[in-house]
Formats: C-alpha cells, sequence, structure tokens
C-alpha cells in the first residue's frame, strides 16, 4: 500500500482571532457567527485555540463550528464540533482573568485541538447569551 514517506511541515505561522458577544442560539452554525480562522490554499493545521474574556460577563456557553468555506446561511455548510461553557468573569485591575485552552475530546483522557483544515475552511464561534464585554477566541496555526 503506498504511503506518503516525506513528512509534510506547515510552511507559514499563522494566528487569527475574532471577538464574540451576541447572543446566537442557532445549534446549525447559520444565524450571526464570528470567523476567527480561514483555512490557506493548501489547508491547515491548528495548534491551539485560546478564549480570553475581555471583562466582566455573564456565564454562557460558546459554540464552535467548521464551515466548509461556503455561506453559513446554509445549515449543510456547518458542523458543530464542540461546545465549552464559559464561567462568569469580573474584571479587576489587581486580578487576572482566566483563559481557557479549548481541547476537543476524543475518548478517556485524550483531547487535543481541532489538527486539520481543508483548503478555504472556516472555524466559526457563537455565544448561546448576550455577554457585556465578549470573549476573545485566537487560533494559533499554520498554512501548508
Amino acid at each position: 500500500m503506498p504511503a506518503n514517506t516525506v513528512p509534510i511541515f506547515p510552511l507559514t505561522p499563522k494566528t487569527a482571532w475574532g471577538s464574540v458577544a451576541t447572543a446566537n442560539t442557532a445549534k446549525d452554525g447559520t444565524g450571526t457567527v464570528v470567523t476567527v480562522f480561514t483555512a490557506g490554499t493548501n489547508g491547515s493545521k491548528i495548534d491551539q485555540i485560546k478564549v480570553r474574556p475581555l471583562g466582566t460577563n455573564v456565564a454562557t456557553v460558546l459554540r464552535i463550528f467548521i464551515n466548509n468555506g461556503s455561506a453559513n446561511s446554509t445549515p449543510a455548510n456547518n458542523s458543530l464540533i464542540h461546545e465549552k461553557t464559559m464561567a462568569n468573569s469580573t474584571l479587576s485591575e489587581v486580578a487576572e482573568l482566566a483563559d481557557t485552552d479549548l481541547l476537543i475530546p476524543k475518548g478517556g483522557d485524550v483531547a487535543v485541538p481541532i489538527p486539520y483544515l481543508p483548503p478555504g475552511y472556516k472555524i466559526n464561534v457563537t455565544v448561546g447569551t448576550t455577554i457585556a464585554a465578549g470573549l476573545q477566541v485566537t487560533v494559533h496555526g499554520s498554512d501548508y
């Protein structure tokens, strides 16, 4: 059986981000979404997704969708891949706000970030309830 015997390494480091604060209760990726990452012309590898509150927020849920690069208004173009409860946060000038590294459970104690995206695919995010300050979602990865 033929196999790729030469390791393929990402070519260009890539970091992208977006802020989300307005509620979207659709579970199919439609409605108002924030695109936080778009894969390059040869696809992309995702290494980390970090979420930080931007100030005082009530608790909410962050939803992560993969979109196939087409309009997110068509439910079939989107896949809900992960949800994460985000605790309430209170802005302080003397204490840090907790950040969250998102990992997707693969069973047991194993969890990984979204490993690969085909060319043009996007990572979109929403929140379940409107929050005052918002969440900053930063994706670290690279393009092939």
